[in-house]
């Protein structure tokens, strides 16, 4: 099936056209950049299926739509279920979880077929509990780097938003606070990493939990761990994938 799959983020739209094989076009433009998907869409071969996952808010959702409809085939807007290609939803009420968490869990539960930390790091970083039976065991939800700086430097009178690199012993403001916030994200990480392998060792299960992490800010977080783990650049999309030919 050809899939043009939809991601609705927070700060940025990133899309792919799926041709029943592969991702053959994949693009990202910011909010105000909208307009530039016209002409990204309209140089697409026709997809038999749009899917869209969307936590930017319903104005976003009606530019997509009135992007969309040109093209002139169904248009699927995901929501979070009870269960859906092979993962099932741990929250009480399976609707409060975020689409693009669900998306995310569904496309690493097809790439890991296994016990899975699936940890999304854009404007806020999303650490999700995947055990190896496909439940979503639940998951948390912090400032993205980006956040975290910025927090600081609006909140207090002498930290600025500046640009350090992680250093193991810190020698200056910004090196301070980029290594800082870089410790936080990895060490929630690495705690809920610990946490998920120890679940899976109490049901008997020995095979070693994976990592996956996409997102803008994956690479600096990554670079810090002290886990096994793996980049997955379109994470969310490959789950979108899944659950269109899932609908067909």
């Amino acid at each position: 099936m050809k899939i043009l799959a939809i991601d609705c983020g927070n700060t940025r739209i990133k899309w792919g056209y799926w041709d029943g094989v592969s991702w053959t076009r994949l693009g990202a433009v910011s909010h105000i950049g909208l307009g530039e998907l016209q002409n990204a869409f309209s140089s697409l071969p026709e997809p038999q299926r749009i899917v869209v996952a969307n936590v930017a808010g319903a104005d976003i959702a009606w530019q997509i739509e009135s992007l969309c409809k040109p093209i002139a085939v169904p248009v699927s807007w995901v929501k979070p279920q009870g269960e859906q290609c092979g993962v099932s939803n741990g929250y009480a009420e399976p609707a409060q979880l975020g689409v693009d968490r669900w998306a995310a869990l569904i496309g690493a539960w097809h790439h890991q077929h296994g016990a899975c930390l699936v940890v999304g790091a854009g404007t806020a970083t999303t650490i999700d509990l995947l055990s190896s039976s496909g439940q979503f065991c639940g998951g948390v939800i912090l400032p993205g780097l980006a956040l975290m700086k910025r927090s600081l430097a609006e909140n207090t009178a002498q930290l600025p938003l500046a640009q350090g690199a992680y250093v193991p012993e810190p020698r200056d403001t910004a090196d301070a606070i980029e290594s800082g916030v870089l410790h936080a994200q990895s060490g929630a990480i690495e705690r809920l990493f610990a946490h998920l392998t120890a679940a899976e060792l109490r049901h008997g299960r020995s095979t070693p939990v994976a990592c996956l992490i996409s997102g803008g800010a994956a690479a600096p977080i990554a670079a810090c761990l002290a886990i096994p783990y793996r980049l997955v650049d379109q994470l969310v999309l490959d789950g979108l994938g899944r659950i269109a030919e899932s609908l067909s």
